[in-house]
């Protein structure tokens, strides 16, 4: 039995049956990585003996029946910018090359807590900035479809993990797009909660007011269970939302008669590959095939999102990632004065798409700028909250491209980083606006995934699972397995 292929809540029920051990999941899934890893480069840090730890205690635990939740004994890998007590937490980066935090993040202290077992930190683009892993300090992860494509970024590591088979479900990071970008290009689901829902504690953040915490999925009732867990308030998050979390197994229905889905004519206008266009409309079909009806809407500044969230990403990084100076934070290295050593210490710390940023925020939180260019960010922010308010008067939620064309190929984008930056433009605006939003893999195009994004109004987050889980029931289309998982 392919163990490392199976769904968590299969896993779940082969436990519960006592069919299969938490330890035999963990060795399957270590061996998985030990064989394909050195190739696919997912992860950065592997926690092999804390991991085969915590299966045997979960074991144990089953044994004298105890009673344990669906993820217990189940292994998860983790995006190397989310704090984990005692195992090395880089983001990807010389700067922190080195740091081990004291203590969890929130939501994965709740993973651990539901019984879910670490197995490693997976590989980003250097403090979540970029859209392939090829800013990684260390090395580019391959789609696991094809080794000589990207998979995607900044999440990519935890989305080729889950992807081909190394990890049951991940956690990563979402600012503009980097959960639901690499899901697109992997093949999986990828799901950034409403702004507010997941605890930001412990999350090494670069743009405070964009940054949360998401999951990277095999199905949809994998993605509610992980959801359950990890959603609610957090009394230390400042941002945390205090709303009443519903169990979202219950979204999980092959029903949407009667919903009204809107395509912003927008997206469809932004340069999006024909044959990704084709398959969003067999999508569209099959929808109003089950008793949906598919309207189009308008979302005008979508058009301003991508500079205004750049603007306003870049001006928090260089506020947060001024405390790496190798005297608060991060590496240190010598020079002759103060000053030399904050400039060799962040020269050497950081890569070039960090630094490209960093003085692109500075320049914009200058005196002579913050109005020209930040102040009018944050007004196209605004507008485009009010964009999606207005359409959702209309519609109940929304369905996109996940991404204009499917996974490029490395080194393609690396010399034009302003390319790399409008590829995001399916994402970013509810990145802007704060809203739930899914990307749900919908067949092939030229043997790479093709993902479909779902957006719905703050708090309407089932509504997302909803729909992606009717498409799941009625379409062969959103089950990948790539030939790396296959192999």
């Amino acid at each position: 039995m392919e163990l490392n292929r199976l769904t968590v809540q299969q896993l779940s029920e082969l436990l519960e049956k006592k069919e299969v051990s938490s330890l035999e999941i963990t060795q399957d899934y270590l061996n998985r990585i030990k064989r394909i890893d050195s190739d696919l480069q997912a992860f950065v840090t592997l926690t092999e003996a804390e991991a085969l730890a915590q299966a045997k205690l979960i074991d144990e635990k089953r044994a004298r029946g105890e009673d344990l939740s669906s993820l217990a004994g189940i292994p998860m890998a983790v995006q190397d910018n989310i704090c984990t007590g005692g195992v090395k937490t880089t983001c990807a980066s010389k700067m922190l090359n080195n740091y081990i935090p004291p203590t969890d993040a929130t939501a994965i202290a709740r993973l651990k807590k539901a019984g879910s077992i670490l197995i490693g930190k997976t590989n980003l683009d250097e403090f979540g900035m970029g859209s392939s892993t090829e800013n990684s300090a260390f090395f580019t992860t391959k789609n696991p479809y094809d080794s000589t494509y990207v998979a995607g970024g900044a999440g990519g590591g935890s989305a080729a993990a889950v992807a081909a088979g190394e990890a049951a479900f991940a956690l990563g990071s979402d600012l503009g797009g980097d959960i639901r970008q690499p899901a697109a290009f992997c093949g999986v689901i990828g799901f950034k909660p409403t702004f507010g829902y997941v605890p930001k504690t412990g999350l090494i953040s670069s743009a405070s007011s964009l940054d949360q915490l998401g999951a990277f999925s095999r199905d949809m009732t994998d993605m509610a269970l992980v959801l359950n867990t990890i959603c609610g308030h957090d009394a230390y998050d400042s941002t945390s939302a205090v709303v009443d979390v519903p169990d979202f197994r219950e979204s999980l229905i092959n029903d949407v008669k009667g919903l009204k889905i809107g395509l912003p004519k927008e997206y469809f206008a932004a340069g999006v590959d024909s044959k990704v266009a084709t398959k969003l409309q067999e999508a569209i079909k099959i929808l109003e095939s089950l008793g949906a009806s598919c309207v189009e809407v308008s979302l005008p500044h979508t058009k301003y999102a991508v500079t205004a969230h750049y603007i306003i990403s870049c001006a928090e990084a260089s506020s947060n990632l001024a405390r790496y100076d190798g005297v608060r934070f991060g590496q240190r290295v010598e020079g002759e004065d103060v000053l030399s050593l904050f400039m060799k210490t962040r020269g050497q710390g950081f890569g070039e798409e960090v630094k490209r940023r960093i003085l692109l925020g500075t320049h914009v939180l200058s005196t002579a700028q913050y109005d020209e260019y930040y102040t009018e960010a944050l007004k196209v922010r605004t507008l485009n909250k009010e964009d999606f308010a207005q359409a959702f008067e209309k519609v109940d939620c929304l369905l996109t491209p996940a991404t204009l064309t499917t996974a490029y190929k490395r080194g393609e984008m690396t010399g034009n980083p302003l390319a790399m930056y409008r590829s995001d433009v399916c994402a970013i605006p509810a990145s802007l606006a704060g809203l739930p939003a899914m990307s749900l893999p919908f067949g092939l195009v030229d043997q790479m995934p093709v993902g479909l994004q779902l957006i719905a109004r703050h708090f309407e987050d089932k509504t997302l699972l909803r729909v992606g889980y009717a498409l799941e029931q009625n379409t062969d289309q959103t089950r990948l397995k790539p030939s790396l998982a296959r192999g």
